[in-house]
């Protein structure tokens, strides 16, 4: 691994000094890679998913993680390869499974003061879903998060709503349609095509422009 990290530091900082490299493979939740330059050294942490992985694969992650770090622009093929294999069928689901395994998830309950998330879930399945839709965990979140307002977890197999939705001036409404947002990822998984993630689909955002008050929990949610 050092070898390969030298030969892309050499290809993109031909007349650089060589730093040492120490390189290491980590027991990551799912497949991370980090870079730190420390006092002249540079410290990299590879996923242990990318143990064995092949040379090209390795050699693309070198390129990408120096080329960041000393800001240098990213070769195309190089970040062309890591994509192909990130989102290869057999590593996504072998990272869906070590984030199963290995991510603590922490629940608070689907019970909040004001709303209870079971309910307005199986109001919505029985609305648009006709009770069809099977009811993953469902949690409000342990902070009032105004950034992450919902998301789904496919590896835990459930839905996160921001516990700042649990007070009597949100309107129910925009509680049901960012739940609803989050139940049309189970309706229509992640699907990846080549390179590329399509998180929301035609056929997703044609369900949820069926949402009867979008624009109005859209207004909501940009308020708050």
């Amino acid at each position: 691994m050092v070898a390969i990290f030298e030969q892309e530091y050499r290809a993109l900082r031909p007349r650089a000094p060589m730093p040492p490299f120490h390189i290491r493979f980590r027991r990551f939740v799912s497949l991370n890679t980090t870079i730190r330059l420390r006092e002249g050294h540079l410290h990299v942490s590879l996923s242990d998913l990318l143990e064995g992985a092949p040379e090209s694969v390795l050699r693309a992650i070198a390129h990408i993680l120096i080329a960041k770090i000393y800001k240098k622009p990213i070769d195309r093929a190089h970040n062309h390869r890591y994509k192909r294999f990130q989102y290869s069928e057999a590593v996504a689901r072998q990272t869906e499974q070590i984030r199963h395994a290995r991510g603590a998830k922490r629940y608070t309950g689907p019970e909040g003061r004001y709303y209870h998330l079971e309910e307005v879930f199986d109001s919505l399945n029985e609305r648009f879903f006709h009770g069809l839709l099977g009811r993953p965990q469902l949690t409000w979140s342990e902070h009032s998060a105004k950034r992450l307002l919902g998301h789904y977890d496919a590896a835990h197999n459930t839905i996160v709503v921001s516990k700042v939705f649990d007070r009597p001036s949100s309107p129910r409404y925009a509680i049901e349609y960012l739940l609803y947002h989050e139940m049309l990822h189970l309706k229509h998984p992640v699907k990846v095509r080549g390179t590329r993630r399509c998180v929301h689909s035609a056929a997703f955002k044609s369900d949820e422009a069926m949402f009867p008050q979008l624009d109005a929990a859209l207004a909501f949610l940009r308020r708050l």
